[in-house]
């Protein structure tokens, strides 16, 4: 069950709330979501009782971002486990709520992984679901730690790839805070170059359909005080061949073992522009969105979503909120006017691929790997793992 909690109006600075935590009210535990959907006109928390209202909340993009969705996951399953509800069945549910998400699957099975580990011990469930907790617990505090090192190791890759400085950066989707336990990840290291007097400009795709830029990044850059700018997606093109573009930099969804990148759909064409103008495109993600057992970028699952994302445009409630999903579905609390005619078909993939060759460089918070081959991302993930053990 999902509960809306406190309304609060934007205003300047850092989110007043953050994009996830766990609380523990006297009437049992809950998993308390920043929703997505409502930004950036108002911050609403929502508070998920169970699983099916999590999922729900993943579906809808209220919670999004690969490295958060992982630590939703894990939490999803301690929440089922602490609330007596079946665990296997909350692990499938969760798992397969956003296919093309490694993270999610991740941080299900950790949390899993440590509950039934803790029932073979012969612990009770109670305890079995303490466990599970902290496994989660323990997964957010390693995200805040990885988005750190990402940022330094990328503003350190933009050093050496822009002596200059200065840097005029352009990035698609959002990928700061509100999808991470901590700054995020390409968000990130602009705000890294920010802090350092580096970031000349931040270009910011509008990201369409469902506007995660412009509503999303764009609400970040302003509360951090960046010097930003919004634009179309097919305007990208013509940044490039104005010269007014230093760097790509996006997150990542799922990176395959040969170095294939699924990222939100508009970044492969993003790639292919930064290659014909010879403009670094780099790839900023944890190693935990690094799956070496999908082969390549034709193995990954691509999700597709509802037509009526691109068919239908998004208008304001009486409080000027648009509707959920992302701010385009006429679902909720808005509701939406058709752009195109009575039964158009509609192609609405939620990510594109991004093949090895076309990446610059894959910052990781276990170090940056240029060039991108299968047998370096080997190695890095290996590296990341003995960091984690000791």
């Amino acid at each position: 069950m999902v509960d809306q909690d406190a309304v609060r109006p934007v205003a300047a600075g850092p989110p007043a709330v953050p994009s996830l935590r766990w609380d523990e009210p006297p009437e049992g535990p809950v998993l308390v979501l920043l929703d997505q959907t409502r930004l950036p006109g108002e911050e609403v928390e929502l508070v998920c009782t169970d699983v099916p209202a999590l999922v729900q909340a993943i579906r809808t993009l209220a919670v999004r971002g690969a490295p958060l969705l992982g630590i939703a996951g894990a939490y999803g399953l301690a929440l089922a486990a602490a609330r007596g509800f079946d665990v296997e069945e909350a692990a499938e549910l969760l798992a397969h709520a956003r296919p093309t998400a490694v993270n999610l699957g991740y941080g299900v099975r950790r949390a899993a992984d440590g509950y039934r580990r803790a029932l073979e011990e012969g612990k009770g469930r109670d305890a079995a679901a303490a466990v599970a907790l902290a496994e989660a617990r323990a997964l957010h505090r390693e995200d805040i730690e990885a988005s750190a090192r990402m940022a330094e190791h990328g503003l350190a890759l933009l050093g050496g790839l822009l002596p200059g400085g200065g840097y005029r950066i352009l990035t698609h989707c959002n990928t700061g805070a509100l999808v991470s336990g901590g700054e995020g990840t390409a968000f990130a290291v602009a705000r890294a170059a920010h802090r350092v007097g580096e970031l000349r400009r931040l270009w910011v795709d509008e990201t369409r359909p469902l506007l995660q830029g412009a509503r999303l990044t764009a609400y970040e850059a302003a509360r951090c005080g960046m010097a930003y700018t919004v634009l179309a997606d097919s305007a990208a093109g013509s940044l490039f061949a104005a010269g007014e573009v230093d760097a790509v930099l996006i997150g990542a969804d799922r990176i395959a073992a040969d170095g294939s990148v699924a990222n939100k759909v508009g970044s492969y064409p993003l790639a292919v522009l930064a290659r014909h103008h010879g403009v670094p495109f780099v790839v900023v993600a944890p190693t935990t969105t690094v799956d070496l057992e999908t082969a390549d970028g034709a193995s990954i699952e691509v999700e597709q979503r509802a037509g009526s994302e691109v068919t239908e445009f998004p208008v304001p409630d009486g409080t000027g909120v648009m509707g959920a999903g992302g701010g385009i579905s006429a679902t909720s609390a808005g509701s939406a006017v058709p752009v195109a005619p009575a039964g158009a078909q509609a192609y609405n993939p939620a990510f594109d691929v991004t093949p090895p060759d076309l990446v610059s460089a894959i910052v990781t918070e276990a170090g940056v790997l240029s060039p991108v081959t299968g047998a370096g991302l080997a190695e890095l993930c290996a590296r990341s793992r003995q960091v984690t053990i000791s």
